[in-house]
């Protein structure tokens, strides 16, 4: 399994200053998919970060079009014909103990963020040990372009 990042998402939807990398992840997208070598898991961090991002652009006409791209792509996930499943979370206290803990990193949340590790990142990785927790026989790894949250992916 591996999760995809924000930066996967933001590239592949061409969110203009986020997708400086769109042609590498494209490619590597399509390497994945004809290798079949991980099924990819869609965090929910990453749609709310994407589309906090595509809210936050200046250019009205760009906000958007990577708003149908995104409203696009989520359509596909419902349908089930994207390249990815949505990783279901249950929102919950368990779900915010892990994530003010730090999940599996054996860093908190405050530490995390004094070092510059955002509360979304964070949150991609409890996601994913908590997929873990819920499924047996597994590994996971994060897809991303951020060399800080790939370190601990």
């Amino acid at each position: 399994m591996e999760f995809v990042d924000t930066s996967i998402l933001c590239n592949l939807l061409e969110v203009p200053g986020k997708s400086q990398d769109r042609e590498k992840v494209i490619a590597e997208l399509k390497r994945k998919r004809e290798l079949r070598e991980a099924d990819l898991l869609l965090p929910v961090t990453a749609i709310i970060e994407t589309g906090n991002h595509i809210a936050q652009l200046a250019d009205g006409h760009f906000r958007r079009l990577c708003a149908e791209r995104l409203a696009g792509v989520l359509v596909t996930v419902i349908e089930g014909t994207a390249p990815w499943a949505l990783n279901e979370v249950e929102w919950n206290a368990a779900h915010l103990r892990a994530l003010v803990d730090g999940g599996s990193t054996g860093t908190t949340l405050i530490e995390h963020a004094c070092n510059r590790l955002g509360c979304g990142d964070l949150n991609i990785l409890v996601e994913r040990d908590r997929y873990l927790a819920r499924t047996s026989g597994v590994t996971a790894t994060i897809w991303t372009l951020d060399g800080l949250l790939a370190s601990y992916a």
